[in-house]
């Protein structure tokens, strides 16, 4: 309880896969030492996170890319298959490769970072991502985004859809939409476009809605595919 008398917040559960007890294990003494922050799974490879009921039904889920048996992005695939109601996802690695970090965004992955960032920077990652907002690695981030973006402008069947839905934001929306594909959060939009950040929070959330994109990173791709932004 609080002072007034409020029940704190329910921590977020955070599910761990990785093929690697010891790494697991630090990620599990790291999380839970944050009052906010709760372990409540943990798997050894993609098939045993996708037959996890608890796994599936965490908030947030780290996951490294190279396991046997199935690898990360393809177990982020799976995860995030059945809907929007699935856990948000950050992919880890020990490889600062581009290719990595775009087949776990186009899977549906919310974040990507290198397992040997600064303690305080995934514990953030974590809440970043559980409120709504994408991580990347910011090593990898403006690299990424140049070398992907022609590749993304690539016409696809999806690549109609996503023009007809950039076409039907409004000017506003469309403004919000461009800052946050180069970045901005919500206080640097409002302040930027001289709104409240409760205005700009109902911008973000019909621009996904219209874009029908999961989260942030989803929207960034979207706006690089369609031209919106250009690295």
């Amino acid at each position: 309880m609080d002072t007034t008398g409020a029940p704190a917040p329910a921590p977020i559960r955070v599910g761990l896969v990785d093929d690697q007890l010891l790494v697991r294990s630090g990620f599990r003494m790291l999380v839970n030492s944050q009052t906010d922050l709760r372990v409540v799974a943990e798997a050894a490879n993609g098939r045993e996170a996708l037959g996890s009921a608890t796994l599936r039904g965490a908030d947030v889920v780290l996951m490294d890319v190279r396991m046997p048996e199935l690898d990360g992005i393809a177990t982020t695939e799976r995860l995030l298959g059945a809907g929007p109601a699935g856990p948000r996802v950050i992919v880890l690695t020990t490889f600062d490769l581009d290719e990595y970090a775009l087949s776990a965004i186009q899977a549906g992955a919310s974040g990507f970072l290198l397992k040997d960032a600064p303690p305080d920077e995934l514990l953030e990652a974590i809440r970043t991502v559980h409120r709504g907002d994408a991580v990347i690695a910011p090593s990898t981030t403006r690299r990424l985004l140049e070398h992907v973006a022609p590749m993304l402008r690539r016409p696809t069947p999806e690549s109609s859809v996503h023009a007809a839905r950039v076409a039907s934001l409004t000017p506003r929306e469309r403004e919000v939409f461009g800052l946050i594909a180069r970045g901005r959060s919500n206080p640097e939009i409002a302040a930027g476009l001289y709104l409240s950040e409760a205005t700009v929070k109902t911008h973000v959330g019909r621009i996904l809605s219209k874009l029908g994109a999961r989260d942030r990173v989803q929207a960034v791709l979207i706006a690089y595919s369609t031209g919106v932004v250009a690295p």
